[in-house]
């Protein structure tokens, strides 16, 4: 229950609220407070002042017993002295503590403005205020204002009464509040969570709402959608990978087990046995080479192909390439064009590059009429090595050309035993330049012919 992430979410939200509105109503309280007992100590002095005000234009007995009188119809109370202190009139009988007081009162120097002599309504019975009474500059009495500290604390009470309800009534809202907010914003999270607990049992047909937000979570749903995506057009890549290895397996086989057969009967001329046995070759070799290409792409998806670029002079290695493939170029009558000027230089590994220019040649030969011409071309582009492989062979049509480099994807199915390839080459051609941070495009005409550009590091004497 405590790992729920909703839940943590709102008692983080919880405990952050509730500090913040402890400090907030603690400062408004002792506020509130203050200012009621200040406003109840004002109104005593104000009180007291009043009757000081009456006795400065009238001191007599009828005025002293006028405002004691009043008093005794009131809240409050009031004691009069003279200015030694003795009592000229009151409301009510003077306590042992209303005596102390106006005892140590009496010898102090009071202002004509009055002040407050008792606060502390929380321990003491009274509050109490001194007004003193001046006549022609003189001091001729003090006129003593006391209420009990109980009306003070009953105002206080029920002020803390308020704010105990205010407080439950927030907190209760603040749950409230928090619970719908952590729903709003878990309730995604969980949705996503079943999503990819479906994906992780395969199931790849999933939609989430969430994807139309315009916030992290928007976001977060989108990269889900997407990577369901993935692995959907990953499972099916997987699958349509499997059924055609197989198929590129079973045929050799097919071909192998077949022409081992027909080698074997007693009946064959030597001549013909070595026929079947040539043929047997090439099919072993041509299986062989099916393996050591799906070996490399397996060390590609494991980051496992390692490369080894230095400086090269391009011209070098084109040469050695087109040297070794003349015989088979001749034999086809399709002939080879190099156009390759001597400061051409990449920063690649020699053995790999060898390896890409073998197979996009390969790969032109297959598809070009006897009579034709192959051209190769290199140049340096803003000190980038760029090499063009042309050939003048049937052309790729338009919607074929974004697959010519997955894995076992053939323009024309139906001559791939023909042209004798496994539908890998130009796959790993294409690993091996991205190996080499390079790039490779095609560009293809129907009947015309195709070519493609890839573009290599210079290398720091070109960079």
């Amino acid at each position: 229950m405590l790992n729920k992430l909703s839940l943590k979410v709102a008692l983080i939200f919880f405990v952050f609220i509730m500090i913040v509105e402890v400090l907030l109503f603690s400062v408004l309280y002792t506020n509130l407070v203050s200012n009621q007992v200040d406003e109840v100590l004002e109104g005593l002095l104000a009180r007291g002042s009043s009757h000081r005000d009456v006795l400065e234009k009238s001191f007599d007995d009828i005025t002293l017993n006028h405002v004691a009188l009043m008093e005794t119809e009131a809240a409050t109370d009031v004691i009069i002295t003279g200015k030694n202190g003795e009592v000229l009139s009151k409301s009510t009988e003077a306590t042992k503590e209303i005596i102390q007081l106006i005892d140590h009162e009496n010898s102090i120097n009071v202002s004509h403005a009055g002040k407050v002599i008792e606060d502390r309504w929380r321990t003491a019975p009274y509050i109490a205020t001194l007004s003193p009474i001046v006549i022609d500059g003189e001091l001729v009495g003090q006129v003593y204002m006391f209420s009990p500290s109980d009306a003070v604390q009953n105002v206080v009470n029920e002020l803390t009464r308020q704010f105990v309800i205010i407080g439950l009534l927030t907190v209760l809202l603040t749950i409230i509040t928090i619970f719908i907010l952590t729903r709003f914003l878990t309730l995604p999270l969980i949705h996503m969570k079943q999503v990819t607990e479906r994906m992780s049992t395969g199931e790849t047909d999933i939609s989430l709402e969430t994807t139309s937000r315009k916030d992290e979570l928007g976001e977060l749903a989108s990269a889900i959608q997407t990577l369901a995506s993935e692995l959907e057009h990953l499972k099916r890549d997987r699958n349509d990978f499997l059924a055609n290895i197989a198929h590129e397996l079973r045929t050799p086989l097919t071909y192998i087990k077949g022409y081992a057969d027909i080698a074997g009967r007693s009946s064959l001329s030597m001549e013909e046995r070595g026929h079947y046995l040539d043929i047997l070759k090439e099919e072993s070799e041509q299986l062989t080479l099916l393996v050591k290409n799906l070996f490399a792409l397996a060390k590609m998806d494991q980051n496992q192909f390692s490369i080894a670029p230095e400086q090269v002079k391009l011209c070098d290695s084109l040469e050695k390439v087109v040297k070794r493939l003349h015989p088979v170029f001749d034999e086809k009558k399709v002939m080879l064009d190099l156009n390759c000027p001597m400061n051409v230089e990449a920063f690649v590994d020699p053995e790999r590059f060898q390896q890409i220019m073998l197979n996009l040649l390969d790969n032109a030969l297959k598809h070009s009429p006897a009579g034709a011409t192959i051209r190769i071309s290199s140049e340096m582009q803003q000190g980038v090595a760029v090499v063009h492989v042309s050939d003048e062979g049937s052309g790729i049509p338009v919607e074929e050309l974004p697959f010519i480099f997955d894995r076992l994807y053939r323009v024309d199915k139906s001559r791939s035993r023909a042209s004798g390839g496994s539908g890998l080459g130009l796959a790993i051609v294409k690993e091996i330049i991205r190996l080499h941070d390079g790039k490779i495009n095609v560009k293809s005409r129907l009947g015309e012919g195709t070519t493609f550009m890839m573009e290599l590091p210079g290398g720091k004497n070109n960079g």
